[in-house]
Order: structure tokens, then C-alpha cells, then sequence
């Protein structure tokens, strides 16, 4: 599977305590007109953690259903057990994902050889596998010895990095011959210098014509015209993080008129000073709120 260009990582609208089906729906339908590569549903940003197991199946399916094969869609299947990342992964496989996305135990802090066995386990299945390494949610880095070792299996075929530090993106790409993409929307463009090849963007529920631009210059080799991109996008990255993901981008969805605002405890509404400066940073980046 080759993964190039912008995938966003979809947040999950709730209405009355439930997953709203028909804002997931429109959500979709959105991020296609975009020109998104591809979606990701039940990520970190799609509150995964505060879902049943049979509403994460949900959101998968429709997800697909609604993408109708417009774009890819890379499941986020993870899990603290390696039994339910791979019941969860299963069923995307069966449901018509492309690919999956699979964090790192986030919880149980396994060693390199756990990690290491943890995702082969999950690729077995078959199904094309992006590593998700972000040590600041998991309090584990996958190391770049893990990488090169998992990068053998033929179904591992992308990491996504999420843990602020560029030079990963170098120190990988030596070692193996794996995708690198960015998991930071300010770390996008440095990343695609150095050889990532998109991002799994949360920004991209916002703006998913501006991102899907910014990969594309940068792709084409256009790092001057991708740089204009960042530098108008920039302001509006920093604020879709003033607070835990996805509070923010929650917020900024709804201010759009896309979803309600409704969270899960324990995620809850910004306080009102940064919600201030999130519909702000919004303004002056062309947005009608």
C-alpha cells in the first residue's frame, strides 16, 4: 500500500450521549470534496478510548460505507491487549478497510520484544499495518531498532510519527525501507523535507483542501509554494493543540456547523480563553466563525 499526500484523522460526533451517524456522514462527505488522500476513524482524535467495542465497529463501517471508495480508509484498531487490537482489526479487514492504523500499548508499557510481537501479531492478519509511535500518549517510544525490525514483515508498511522529533523521520529511513509519515501538523512540511510522505493530519477536519495542498506542493518537490501553505496554515496548528487533542479540533468542527460540540468524559469543552483563541486563529485563516 503506498500512503502519499493527507489522511485525516477523523473526529467521532456524538448527539445525545450516542454517536451521531448522520455528522459522521456529512463529515465524510466533507473531507472527499476536500481531496483527501484518505480518512482515519476511531484514532486518538476520534476519541477512541471512550468507545465500546461494538461502537468502534460502528464507526468503522460506516466510515467505509460512507467513503464508498472514494478515498482510503485506514481503521484505527489499537488496543492495550493484543487480543483486541486483533478482534478490532479483524473486523476492519472483513468491513473493507485498507489499512490499519495500530497504536502502541498505551497503558501497559510492553518492552521493544512485546511491541515487536504485539504488531506482528496484528499483521498476520493480513491486513497493511501503520505503526503509530507517540511516546508522549503512550509513555513508550517504539525504538528505531523496533522499526527496522517490524519493517520486514511485508504487511508493516508505514509508521506514523507523532512524537515531535524530525530527526526520526532521517534516523528511520536509514535503517529500513519503511513510509515515514508526519504525525504533527506543524512537523508536516520539515518531516516531507526529510523524506515522510504525507501526514495523518488532525487539521485536516478543519481545512482538508488547505492540507491536502500543502502534501501535494510538497510532494511535487515545491517546497517554496508547500512553505506559503504552512506559514497560512501555521497559526491555526498551534491553536487546534492549546489544549489535549481532540478538544480543540472538537470545538472547531462544531463552530463550522459540522457536528455538535459533545464530548465523552473525561475529555470535556476548552476553557473559554482558548476557545477565544482557537475560533480566532481560525478567523485569520480565512474561516467564517
Amino acid at each position: 500500500m503506498k500512503l502519499e499526500g493527507c489522511y485525516t484523522a477523523l473526529v467521532t460526533p456524538f448527539e445525545g450521549g450516542n454517536v451521531c451517524t448522520s455528522a459522521l456522514h456529512d463529515l465524510v462527505e466533507a473531507q472527499v470534496a476536500g481531496g483527501v488522500a484518505g480518512v482515519v476513524p476511531v484514532g486518538t482524535t476520534g476519541e477512541s478510548p471512550t468507545l465500546s467495542m461494538a461502537e468502534h465497529n460502528k464507526v468503522i463501517k460506516q466510515v467505509i460505507d460512507s467513503v464508498d471508495g472514494r478515498c482510503k480508509v485506514i481503521a484505527g484498531t489499537g488496543g492495550n491487549s493484543t487480543a483486541e487490537a486483533v478482534e478490532l482489526t479483524e473486523h476492519a479487514r472483513g468491513t473493507g478497510a485498507d489499512a490499519t492504523l495500530q497504536v502502541s500499548p498505551y497503558y501497559n508499557k510492553p518492552t521493544q520484544e512485546g511491541l515487536y510481537r504485539h504488531f506482528s501479531t496484528v499483521a498476520d492478519i493480513g491486513l497493511p499495518v501503520v505503526l503509530y509511535n507517540i511516546p508522549g500518549r503512550c509513555n513508550i517510544e517504539i525504538s528505531i531498532d523496533t522499526v527496522k525490525r517490524l519493517a520486514a514483515h511485508p504487511n508493516i508498511v508505514a509508521v506514523k510519527e507523532a512524537g515531535g522529533d524530525a530527526d526520526r523521520v532521517s534516523k528511520t529511513r536509514r535503517a529500513c525501507d519503511i513510509t515515514v509519515v508526519s504525525g504533527d501538523d506543524a512537523l508536516t512540511l520539515p518531516m516531507m523535507v526529510l523524506g515522510a510522505t504525507g501526514v495523518i493530519s488532525v487539521a485536516s477536519n478543519v481545512v482538508p483542501a488547505e492540507v491536502t495542498e500543502l502534501t501535494a506542493r510538497a510532494l511535487a518537490g515545491d517546497f517554496v509554494g508547500a512553505l506559503e501553505v504552512h506559514c497560512r496554515l501555521y497559526e491555526l496548528f498551534e491553536a487546534l493543540f492549546i489544549e489535549t487533542n481532540p478538544i480543540p479540533v472538537k470545538a472547531a468542527v462544531a463552530a463550522l456547523g459540522l457536528i455538535c460540540e459533545e464530548y465523552r468524559l473525561p475529555m470535556c469543552e476548552p476553557a473559554a480563553a482558548n476557545r477565544e483563541i482557537l475560533l480566532q486563529a481560525m478567523r485569520n485563516t480565512g474561516l467564517d466563525v
